[in-house]
């Protein structure tokens, strides 16, 4: 191997972290030198076991084992220079000091298992999330979709919301949900609803049927996912969607599920008028119960589907946050991009923590010109002037 050869392996190996090594491999030669000059009246020592305790903080078990052996051999040095290193005292610092070195290496080797294993259980989140949660297609049919989903719980990739489509013969059905509760139980309800949302949205003629069809597997399986101790009857806020690829509108049927914004050309933001039905789940009610209400959807037009953790985000004064609003500032944008700069607006106005979990789909129906040149894109000025919407989305 020649020299170029060794270097760029060294290269790959060296960690950012290694360059913090400086830090206490100076400290021990600083203490070593103070210590030395101080004389046997004053004894600082003692304190070369800041260093292997500093380089825990950044490395591993072999870089601080490391530093420790140097602070023990620099300590040796010191009661040798002075003539005592047959002293008790000596003695005492030197072992004192390799005993507190075996226990920092200790304290990293355990501290590095525990990160493999949130590593584990890190990768086996993710794939859990993309078998419950599938990923949304960038194009169904004439329609660019685009997703975002985050969860209120720390190290959560999943809670209680949900969204979900399905390609039909003529068109494109999606749901969007949000299940009452949070934790397992909330995720495990929000498994069975979106199995039966992927198996109905393909038996169902319509609306109305899809939602009784919904309504049926919540009811049949919720005693299953009722915390022990809580309160209050299980339930689930839905939005179905179905858009044919021909007329150019919507039909939605509402389950107690805040209604979508229609986002237009010229910043126009529009609150759709449904007539919601209850939320599943709490009457087994029959598809005469749930009504279809019809928007225009024309091409150009964004559909945003949200949940309630979207429009209950406060600030730090405790104001909800203003979707038609902010919303309004990027209705030329694709569906990737506002999501994008909705995620970033959401977190800046929720100080970067949400109490619910809040998901959101972003549809745009594209015309047959612009579906054949897939590199077209929306313009999107980031720092367009917001307009006004008709109506903001019910807080509830």
């Amino acid at each position: 191997m020649s020299i170029g050869e060794r270097f760029a392996v060294l290269r790959e190996s060296w960690r950012p972290g290694h360059g913090l090594l400086a830090i206490p491999v100076g400290l021990v030669a600083l203490i070593t030198v103070l210590d030395i000059l101080s004389g046997a009246e004053i004894q600082l020592g003692p304190l070369l076991v800041i260093a292997p305790a500093l380089t825990a903080s950044f490395a591993g078990p072999v870089l601080t084992g490391a530093i420790g052996v140097l602070a023990v051999a620099a300590q040796v040095f010191i009661a040798e220079y002075l003539g005592a290193l047959d002293s008790r005292n000596a003695l005492v610092q030197i072992t004192a000091l390799s005993v507190l070195t075996v226990l920092i290496v200790i304290f990293c080797l355990i501290r590095e298992r525990r990160g493999r294993l949130l590593a584990q259980v890190r990768t086996v989140a993710e794939a859990a999330q993309h078998v419950l949660l599938w990923p949304l297609p960038e194009r169904i049919g004439p329609l660019r979709v685009a997703s975002l989903y985050l969860a209120a719980e720390d190290e959560a990739l999943i809670g209680g919301d949900l969204y979900a489509a399905a390609r039909v013969e003529d068109g494109t059905r999606m749901m969007i949900g949000d299940v009452r509760g949070k934790g397992l139980a909330a995720v495990g309800e929000a498994a069975v609803l979106l199995g039966a949302f992927r198996e109905a949205a393909h038996q169902q003629t319509g609306l109305p049927e899809l939602a009784a069809a919904l309504e049926r597997s919540v009811c049949r399986y919720q005693d299953d996912f009722e915390p022990e101790g809580e309160a209050g009857e299980p339930f689930v806020t839905a939005l179905l969607l179905e858009i044919p690829d021909e007329g150019r509108i919507g039909r939605l049927t509402s389950c107690g599920h805040p209604p979508p914004l229609l986002l237009g050309a010229g910043h126009s933001v529009t609150v759709p008028d449904l007539n919601p039905a209850p939320p599943l789940g709490v009457g087994g009610l029959a598809p005469a119960s749930h009504a279809i209400d019809v928007v225009a959807f024309e091409d150009g037009d964004t559909l945003l589907l949200y949940t309630d953790g979207v429009i209950e985000a406060r600030d730090r004064d405790g104001a909800f946050y203003p979707l038609v609003e902010r919303a309004s500032r990027w209705t030329d944008c694709a569906p990737d991009v506002l999501l994008h700069h909705l995620r970033h607006d959401l977190l800046a106005h929720a100080g970067g923590r949400l109490g619910d979990d809040a998901a959101v789909i972003a549809i745009r129906r594209q015309s047959a010109a612009t579906a054949a040149h897939p590199l077209v894109k929306s313009v999107c000025p980031g720092t367009a002037r917001p307009g006004a919407g008709r109506r903001r989305p019910r807080e509830e």
